[in-house]
């Protein structure tokens, strides 16, 4: 019998993927589903992002590339970020990744170890916690409460703090609960986090131009006194509707740099190269296809919001960022992933049970309006039809 080392034994998973994969293998027996669960934007990638990386493979882009990425890429990474936050960083201090999970993935090898602790958001995405498990630091969940609007609590994070704490992960706009938080409490937060100058944090900023209501994103970069312990993970994926081109960057403070730019000579060599000239149109070209898509979102997460509330024992939040909705379904006296499982099998409406967002997802189901309003509005009604029958 083969023996691996036991953080193998830990490694989790995102259920996403798995639902993704049920609907489809009911899609293909002829079942008529409806895909909510996914978290993805169902527009295409413009078009003349296409082109730029059909046109560098034209132009003979087919080798490899440094390993943090082209230095016109990072320099358009560098641009795009000034013109987001205010923030001048130098494009030495920026590596273009192969998704935002690998920036995740790095971080937390970085720091996690047995005997470290580990704080990251709960309901938040599942891999975080799943890296922690796997490098034998203790995951400490940071609850994300509905009476929050699921913001993050400053009073409450920092009270987690330990001496065995090495990193804190945050996530603003957030999946799965499209939670935004205000810049009151991030700024609680960085005053609070001067007590403990030898944590690290990640702030995970992949859905930054996704907010509604007037909501700002605040970034973590706009904070100098953090800056030296800060890693920012952003990318390609959601902005740009660019999630199978594998394309992220992340921003790493002078001490940590170079230990990842060893770790992608070791692991992924370099992002392929027509996806990092692609990545240069994305973020130069015009952007008319990304305002049109937060547009669409905008519409459709006041359509999901007020079409769920009408649902018997539901009721849920407005989402103020991102494209997610998060329903409380306690009322309905289901638990969450049974009754996920169920709408999959017999309504023919993929969504992601709330735990697999961590331990206090229990009580509530995530909802992905990346879908057209006409497929959401009879995936509820399914979901309605479904919950009366009960």
């Amino acid at each position: 019998m083969l023996h691996t080392i036991s953080g193998f034994d830990r490694i989790g998973e995102e259920n996403a993927f798995a639902v993704l994969a049920r609907a489809g293998e009911l899609a293909a027996t002829g079942r008529d589903i409806i895909n909510l669960g996914i978290g993805q934007p169902d527009f295409k990638t413009p078009a003349h992002i296409v082109e730029a990386a059909i046109k560098a493979l034209r132009d003979g882009h087919h080798g490899y590339t440094p390993a943090t990425g082209i230095p016109e890429l990072r320099e358009a990474v560098a641009r795009r970020t000034l013109t987001t936050t205010g923030i001048e960083v130098s494009p030495d201090n920026i590596i273009v990744v192969p998704g935002g999970k690998v920036t995740m993935f790095a971080a937390i090898l970085m720091f996690g170890e047995p005997g470290a602790n580990i704080l990251y958001p709960d309901p938040g995405f599942p891999i975080y916690r799943s890296m922690i498990e796997f490098t034998g630091a203790e995951p400490v969940a940071v609850p994300i409460r509905e009476e929050n609007g699921f913001a993050f609590s400053a009073d409450e994070t920092l009270a987690l703090i330990t001496p065995q704490t090495r990193l804190l992960i945050l996530n603003s706009p957030a999946n799965p609960t499209g939670g935004v938080t205000p810049r009151a409490e991030i700024e609680k937060l960085v005053a609070g986090l001067e007590r403990f100058p030898d944590v690290a944090i990640m702030s995970d900023e992949i859905y930054d131009v996704m907010t509604y209501d007037g909501e700002e994103h605040v970034s973590l970069l706009t904070f100098p006194e953090i800056r030296d312990r800060l890693i920012v993970l952003n990318g390609w994926s959601k902005t740009w509707a660019m999630t199978g081109w594998r394309m992220g960057w992340s921003i790493w403070p002078d001490g940590l740099y170079d230990k990842v730019r060893k770790l992608a000579v070791n692991a992924w060599s370099c992002v392929n190269a027509p996806s990092q000239y692609a990545g240069i149109a994305a973020i130069d070209g015009p952007q008319d296809a990304v305002h049109e898509m937060i547009a669409a979102f905008d519409k459709r997460r006041k359509v999901v919001t007020e079409i769920l509330n009408a649902l018997p024992g539901v009721s849920c939040i407005t989402p103020k960022g991102a494209f997610y909705a998060f329903p409380n379904i306690s009322q309905t006296g289901r638990k969450a992933k049974p009754l996920a499982s169920a709408l999959l099998e017999e309504a023919g409406v993929a969504l992601i049970g709330g735990p697999d967002f961590g331990i206090y997802g229990e009580g509530y189901i995530r909802v992905s309006y990346a879908n057209s309003e006409e497929n959401i509005r009879k995936a509820v009604e399914r979901v309605g039809e479904f919950l009366g029958n009960g």
